[in-house]
């Protein structure tokens, strides 16, 4: 297991190295550029110089001047030692603003993804066991109506009923007008309510997928032979259902959640910017739409790492989840 953690690692760090070198390609070829619309200010300004010239010289500030490949390895060189520069337009350490914004993301995501294993999980099991039945269409409907509902349509809905018509929860942001004048309970408790309509669309358009995954694997392993044959020795229902078809049901359900990390710290971006929640979604949005190079290969470059790091404890698990599996 230790060899087989320490090839994935070194794996892992060539295949993040070329990400990367793909991802500022990318990122210098995109048409918005925060220099050109900076130098188009300052040039608009009396007795400023010329936009080409204040190109020129801006440029030349954030090593934009520089070749794709060259700016790149100076790039890799600093972030290496953590350095990823400063945000060109939060105009602060892309660090510092990654910290201050992610939490938001985290405890969105981390609710979100809680509720989906209590209801997917339970639900999916329930509905192998009762194939055809009333209980079972009525979970795979829901599953359904989850899968194709798109996260924007569904927070549209959610805000129109829950905010404009009963006016329950506030429309946007994260924290009410009087927020501090709250104590520490209620200002956790404002700013919970104010989660409340983001988790439980992200909660329900994800839901559908592991609830329809858990089904069909739990079918699968409730036909082999060895559950007959439990079955034959007289072993109880439930016993069979929650000891020995689950336990390897476990392991593509394992892939899914494993492969779900990056979700837990990657922000919702749609789902964040409409609810205007200050989380790594949405600024990453407002770093990107605004060519903000410095923070989105920050944003994109951590979010391959995390892929890189779900897939590898998706494996480990793997054999924590069934003996049988061994690493060769």
């Amino acid at each position: 297991m230790k060899k087989f953690i320490v090839r994935r690692v070194l794996l892992g760090a060539m295949i993040l190295f070329f990400v990367s070198m793909i991802i500022y390609s990318i990122e210098r070829a995109l048409p918005t550029s925060y220099v050109e619309g900076r130098a188009r200010d300052m040039s608009m300004k009396q007795g400023a110089k010329p936009y080409d010239e204040l190109v020129a010289e801006l440029n030349a500030s954030y090593g934009l001047d520089k070749p794709v490949l060259e700016g790149y390895f100076v790039w890799l060189g600093k972030a290496i030692h953590g350095e990823f520069g400063e945000s060109w337009i939060f105009h602060q350490p892309v660090t510092k603003k990654f910290s201050s914004v992610i939490w938001y993301s985290f405890a969105l995501a981390l609710a979100a993804f809680l509720l989906e294993i209590i209801i997917a999980i339970p639900l999916g099991i329930i509905s192998a066991t009762k194939q055809y039945s009333r209980v079972d269409y009525a979970v795979t409907v829901f599953a359904l109506i989850g899968i194709s509902l798109p996260s924007f349509f569904f927070a549209t809905i959610l805000k129109w009923i829950f905010s404009i018509n009963l006016k329950w929860v506030d429309l946007y942001g994260i924290v009410s007008r009087m927020h501090e004048s709250y104590g520490s309970v209620g200002k956790v408790l404002d700013m919970a309510q104010h989660m409340i309509l983001p988790v439980i669309t992200l909660t329900i358009v994800s839901v559908g997928s592991l609830m329809r995954y858990t089904r069909t694997n739990m079918l699968e392993v409730l036909n082999a032979d060895y559950i007959r044959t439990a079955r034959a020795k007289g072993v109880s229902e439930k016993k069979v259902v929650s000891h020995h078809a689950f336990r390897n049901t476990l392991i593509p359900i394992i892939t899914i959640l494993g492969s779900t990390l990056p979700n837990l710290f990657g922000g919702a971006m749609i789902t964040e910017t409409l609810f205007q929640i200050p989380g790594i979604g949405y600024t990453s949005y407002q770093a990107l739409t605004q060519g903000d190079i410095p923070f989105t290969m920050f944003y994109m470059v951590f979010l391959a790492f995390l892929t890189l790091t779900g897939n590898l404890i998706a494996d480990i698990l793997y054999a924590v989840a069934d003996p049988r599996v061994r690493v060769n």
